[in-house]
């Protein structure tokens, strides 16, 4: 089926932004996307033309949501701007914003599952982005189900409640071991609910995901912007933390209000693949 695009939307730039940790390319112009039990592919022929492998119905009931199409972010980063120059910081710190928003131009805040956005986030801890890949891919393989030849599920909460930590240790999880199982059996045990969670405002939610064992503040935010949505918060790792020195030692990301989390991702990207 083919879709248009005209809103910002790289592939390749939401790849690489940190948010993910099993999307892929295939081939030039080719990524591969999964969530839940949902595999796409998509293709680009075209400025704005994609072709991707679901029906109609799937692409309108599931994926527009995962990519935030609803949203239109080339007015957002337009509105961060203008937000940017009433701020009053110094020019260097302007510039740097600038600089950081033009280059994650195509960036969209992916609309992921919250279990695995939790679990997955728990694994990121102290990990390089590849080490992360590969140990939520044996995760998957080992107590997800197959979907495709070769594509596994992330395991759903039942699925991975028959792991035990010893068997998450033989996986490579190391520390994190007990706390993914800590997560799973609060989530099993209803201590977690995540529909009910999706109706709590952004604090309350943060402060419920910080009742997870291992879960400290950057990785309550991640869950947060990643897996529910909340576009207000804005994560602070060792790159976020050289920004905010770029910007005098104060966060500028409170100044975008709503799209705190759009901008921060902007600067991660810029940072961490633009230098």
């Amino acid at each position: 089926m083919k879709i248009i695009i005209s809103d910002d939307f790289d592939l390749d730039k939401i790849i690489d932004s940190g948010q993910c940790f099993r999307n892929r390319r295939r081939a030039e112009g080719s990524w591969l996307f999964l969530s839940g039990g949902h595999v796409l592919e998509i293709n680009k022929t075209g400025r704005e033309e994609y072709q991707v492998s679901c029906p109609d119905r799937e692409w309108k009931g599931f994926w527009e949501h995962y990519f935030d199409l609803s949203r239109n972010y080339s007015q957002i980063r337009a509105l961060c701007l203008r937000q940017l120059q009433k701020a009053g910081w110094d020019d260097a710190a302007v510039r740097f914003l600038q600089k950081a928003i033009a280059d994650g131009t195509g960036l969209r805040i992916l609309r992921q599952d919250p279990f695995e956005t939790l679990i997955t986030f728990i694994i990121s801890q102290r990990k390089n982005m590849p080490a992360i890949a590969q140990a939520v891919e044996k995760l998957s393989r080992q107590y997800g189900h197959m979907l495709q030849e070769g594509i596994y599920s992330f395991p759903h909460p039942q699925e991975l409640g028959r792991a035990s930590e010893q068997g998450l240790r033989a996986l490579g999880l190391g520390y994190r071991a007990p706390y993914v199982k800590d997560a799973v059996e609060k989530v099993l045990s209803g201590q977690l609910v995540f529909a009910d969670m999706e109706k709590l405002d952004d604090d309350s939610l943060y402060q419920k995901l910080l009742e997870v064992k291992g879960v400290g503040k950057k990785v309550a935010d991640c869950v947060c912007l990643f897996g529910f949505g909340r576009t207000s918060r804005a994560p602070v790792d060792i790159w976020i933390g050289r920004a905010i020195d770029c910007c005098g030692g104060t966060s500028p990301f409170p100044v975008f209000g709503p799209y705190a989390g759009i901008v921060q991702q902007y600067v991660f990207y810029s940072m961490t693949k633009c230098g």
